[in-house]
């Protein structure tokens, strides 16, 4: 590929990447900050007859908006929110191609562990069992603090594996490819199928599986704890003192568990 297209192309990805992911990331936030005001709501509630609405003002405008579990009458226009993740995803993964798997830099220069094919074959192995893995784990987990430190140490095996035989730079960006695929395959396979599934059952006049939505909701839990330490592993390759250490898998480790606890901040606010 001439160099000036691929030039041209990166920019390109790159900036309709980080478009699409301040999109899917504020909606993300967005409908997390609004569920948890309607929880405190609940919470409030001691005859059931406590504010069910949550006001807003936003650039000129003022907002209520009130929560159906099990709406009445479905609108005859029903705004989804499922693109933001599915371009974030395909842009990135576009990127990370281009840049690492054919640019080359998933290995090292010098001294690499892999050969660049085997190294390509390791990337998309780890990007398949950690959505695999991570997926199995939380369908049959039982407590939730149980399901967080198991996934976290599978978290800090990858970074191991990645470092020890990927470059820094290479290292840093395939833990963020894989989080990225996750929170992606959670939406398109876990979340739009359950609320598919719960629409239709409102159409047909039937009874909504609130179990399928809580699990469905477990999911966005997950992606707005797991996006922060992604955004980092983004930027990464501007702090070479992170992935350059010789100690860069546990740097990568702690900045995952940093980013869990602001994410538990930001939800709160």
């Amino acid at each position: 590929m001439d160099f000036h297209l691929s030039e041209n192309l990166e920019l390109i990805l790159r900036w309709a990447h980080v478009f699409a992911g301040i999109m899917w990331v504020g909606a993300t936030y967005y409908f997390t900050w609004l569920d948890g005001r309607f929880v405190e709501l609940e919470k409030e509630s001691q005859d059931g007859n406590a504010e069910k609405f949550v006001w807003m003002v936003h650039s000129g405008g003022f907002y209520l908006v009130e929560k159906q579990k099990r709406p009445q009458l479905m609108p005859q226009s029903l705004h989804w929110f499922k693109w933001e993740a599915a371009f974030t995803w395909l842009t990135g993964i576009l990127l990370f191609v281009l840049l690492y798997y054919r640019g080359g830099f998933l290995v090292s220069f010098e001294d690499n562990a892999l050969g660049k094919g085997a190294a390509i074959w390791l990337s998309v192995g780890m990007l398949v069992a950690g959505w695999v893995l991570y997926d199995l784990l939380w369908q049959y987990a039982r407590n939730e603090f149980a399901g967080v430190v198991v996934s976290y140490i599978l978290i800090v095996v990858a970074a191991w594996v990645a470092c020890r035989y990927l470059s820094g730079r290479g290292a840093y960006l395939q833990i963020g490819a894989m989080m990225g695929t996750i929170m992606a395959a959670n939406v398109w396979m876990r979340i739009l199928p359950a609320q598919r599934r719960m629409v239709a059952a409102l159409k047909e006049g039937r009874e909504p599986d609130l179990n399928e939505g809580a699990r469905a909701k477990a999911r966005s839990k997950h992606n707005s704890f797991i996006v922060v330490p992604v955004v980092f592993t983004m930027i990464s390759n501007h702090y070479p003192f992170t992935y350059g250490s010789r100690y860069n898998w546990i740097i990568l480790s702690a900045l995952v568990l940093l980013g869990w606890g602001a994410a538990k901040l930001i939800r709160r606010a």
